[in-house]
């Protein structure tokens, strides 16, 4: 039995990829496996992982033909995994030597759905530690009891994947998979799903993941159409927990941590190409409209002027026809990247 399924999707990260394969062989054990899914990189990121494959042990390289970005590429890592426990890296980031056995022993030795790890944010040669908000550490509680209060920083505002291990039975239970197509905030609805579906949780002091920040071809980075898909992400966050038998509880995080991302997006909207950018204000207002507007007028009168003035005047903006392909909207090409 395989102990381990460590998924890492690689696209077009040829600078960085050597660092996280080397960071994987020293955490290498026999009941671990890795799992390199090759996005379609075409910068020479596939010729390492071919040399990987021969040189790592416990490596399973799989090639997508197409690109289908970071989703669907930690879901194809999910359906070849073999482990009783799995989880996540990024192919520009890298490990702590010993990390994985440490973490797959927390794991054990607590017994519950999924653990939450620290980790520490690389962004040029600064390095800082970044913790999961949840007070109580090594103590197994509810997720559901995580996702509150709606104004504070809660574990469903700390998404990342690779932050944690999880269980196979969450695999079994349907909750592990990503929303296929996502190209960014594809962590939002996954996280959400998991403290509103799964029955323990803990959060644990490891520190053994760095996160490159700050990385040109991350998605973060790159002001095009693909950004976009942050609203379909909490779309997802919004329409799945107004289904919940306690939505009248949780809804109220749910749309006011969307309207601080939509907040965010557009006090940064130079950093877009103008068609994206007019695509932006058009989907965020329709966005705004289709909220509870009950739920809205709370979360804006919640948060600080400058931003409820600017979503207030958003949600007034004329609603035109919308959308990725509708005639009314700007086009842009959705180019792929992981």
């Amino acid at each position: 039995m395989v102990k381990l399924s460590v998924i890492v999707p690689f696209y077009n990260v040829r600078q960085y990829a050597p660092d996280t394969l080397r960071s994987l062989g020293a955490n290498a054990r026999e009941d671990f496996e890795f799992i390199l899914v090759d996005d379609c990189s075409r910068d020479g990121t596939a010729e390492i992982l071919a040399r990987a494959e021969r040189e790592l042990p416990g490596a399973v390289l799989v090639r997508h033909e197409r690109n289908g970005g970071l989703a669907t590429a930690r879901n194809t890592g999910i359906d070849r995994a073999r482990g009783e426990f799995l989880t996540f890296l990024d192919g520009d980031d890298w490990l702590a030597p010993g990390y994985y056995p440490r973490l797959v022993a927390a794991a054990e030795e607590l017994g519950c759905d999924f653990l939450r790890t620290d980790h520490v944010q690389c962004t040029a040669r600064a390095r800082t530690v970044h913790r999961v908000p949840v007070g109580r550490r090594n103590v197994v509680t509810d997720p559901r009891a995580a996702i509150l209060p709606a104004d504070r920083s809660t574990s469903v505002d700390y998404a990342y994947a690779w932050a944690g291990v999880y269980h196979r039975r969450l695999v079994d239970r349907g909750l592990l998979h990503f929303t296929d197509g996502l190209r960014t905030a594809e962590d939002r609805p996954w996280i959400w799903r998991l403290h509103r579906e799964a029955e323990s949780f803990a959060a644990v002091g490891l520190l053994g993941v760095f996160y490159r920040r700050g990385v040109a071809s991350s998605l973060t980075q790159i002001g095009d159409v693909r950004q976009l898909d942050f609203v379909r992400a909490f779309d997802q966050v919004i329409a799945e927990t107004a289904g919940d038998p306690r939505a009248d509880v949780l809804l109220p995080k749910a749309v006011r941590t969307y309207c601080a991302i939509i907040s965010h997006h557009l006090g940064s909207i130079e950093r877009f190409e103008p068609a994206v950018a007019r695509q932006l204000r058009a989907l965020s207002a329709a966005a705004l409209r289709n909220m509870p507007q009950d739920v809205l007028d709370e979360a804006l009168d919640s948060m600080d002027v400058q931003r409820a003035t600017r979503l207030r005047r958003l949600r007034r903006r004329p609603s035109p026809g919308t959308g990725y392909g509708s005639p009314a909207s700007d086009s842009a090409s959705s180019g792929a990247a992981a």
